[in-house]
């Protein structure tokens, strides 16, 4: 099926005139709620169990409305809609969040965090997120959730990447963001950002010989037809964010302000669990049914490669050297097992 897509300004008049704000036979205000992923992702599994909790609770004030696979549009374009309040909340790349504000580069440096439990400890402290989630602030909305998207690596469709030395020459899709850029430029790549509803096509034709995502990628989005080597460099660890409107949050009353940001917390904690078990299940899928190879480099020249990145921001950036350090302080306590990337 080929997929529509409506220009933001046209689908915000649609949802704020069109559709309303109420629903037709009660006085509820409808949450939307929009993501890019399949419904079978965790993104979506979390997103539905918020739904379930905010409706047990205020389901006589609000009715929640869960919109996956792009269905509102594009990130970027959803990401508009929620800073106009046509809708509610959405799921946004970190890298798309760059764009706002200069504190979501951090997130983006490449082997940032020294492994996975580096990775969420770093998240869950407020000392670490919670001035950069309140940054866009300015734009009308602040993130209320960060979600797992695991550890980026890179995977192509007929060339095997065991060292930098394998991406020269190769056009790799990366998100859109100066920081994926310059990444893909240190390791000898070709960058092509582009949307991620793009990537499928984008390899079945060969405009690009590869990507870079985590493993759910090959089977949730079809990506392993097509790229048949995937190759754990662990170059980046990067949350997904779940935003919010600021003027709906503003004016929640404080009763019910407290619940959602319980149900927040809900969705983080079931989309975490939810990714282990999704993440077995589509390395298995995309060895036996897709027919994936999975290679494990040594992760130190990649590592090499990309670290002047982190002077680089440091120096840009300066405001962000405290939590830079606080992260590092993360990674002194839980260091890079077998197998993770690292610094």
């Amino acid at each position: 099926m080929k997929r529509i897509t409506i220009p933001a300004a046209l689908l915000s008049a649609a949802l704020l005139l069109g559709l309303g704000g109420c629903a037709a036979d009660d006085s509820r205000e409808i949450i939307r709620i929009g993501h890019n992923q399949a419904t079978t992702h965790p993104t979506h599994v979390a997103l539905l169990a918020f739904e379930e909790f905010i409706e047990e609770r205020l389901g006589d004030r609000y009715d929640v409305e869960v919109y996956p696979s792009e269905l509102l549009g594009s990130q970027t374009e959803m990401v508009q809609l929620a800073q106009t309040g046509a809708i509610h909340f959405c799921v946004a790349s970190n890298s798309i969040l760059e764009t706002f504000s200069d504190n979501y580069t951090l997130f983006n440096l490449p082997y940032l965090f020294a492994s996975s439990e580096a990775y969420h400890a770093s998240m869950d402290d407020p000392a670490i997120t919670g001035a950069i989630f309140d940054s866009t602030r300015q734009a009308g909305f602040e993130a209320v959730a960060w979600i797992d998207a695991g550890a980026r690596n890179f995977y192509t469709v007929d060339t095997p990447v065991n060292r930098p030395e394998d991406l020269r020459g190769l056009k790799i899709r990366v998100q859109q963001s100066p920081t994926n850029v310059e990444m893909m430029r240190l390791l000898g790549g070709s960058a092509t950002p582009m949307g991620f509803g793009e990537v499928y096509t984008a390899l079945q034709s060969k405009i690009i010989d590869g990507a870079e995502n985590n493993e759910i990628a090959l089977t949730s989005n079809g990506h392993g037809d097509v790229c048949k080597y995937y190759s754990y460099d662990m170059h980046q660890m990067i949350p997904d964010l779940l935003i919010g409107n600021c003027d709906f949050l503003d004016r929640l009353p404080a009763g019910d302000r407290a619940v959602f940001e319980e149900g927040f917390r809900l969705v983080n904690q079931v989309e975490r669990t939810a990714w282990v078990s999704a993440v077995e299940e589509a390395k298995q899928t995309a060895a036996e049914r897709q027919g994936v190879q999975f290679l494990y480099p040594d992760t130190a020249p990649f590592q090499q490669a990309c670290m002047p990145l982190h002077q680089q921001m440091l120096d840009a950036y300066p405001s962000l050297a405290p939590v830079y350090d606080a992260i590092q302080r993360h990674n002194a306590e839980h260091p890079s097992a077998a197998g993770e990337g690292g610094i």
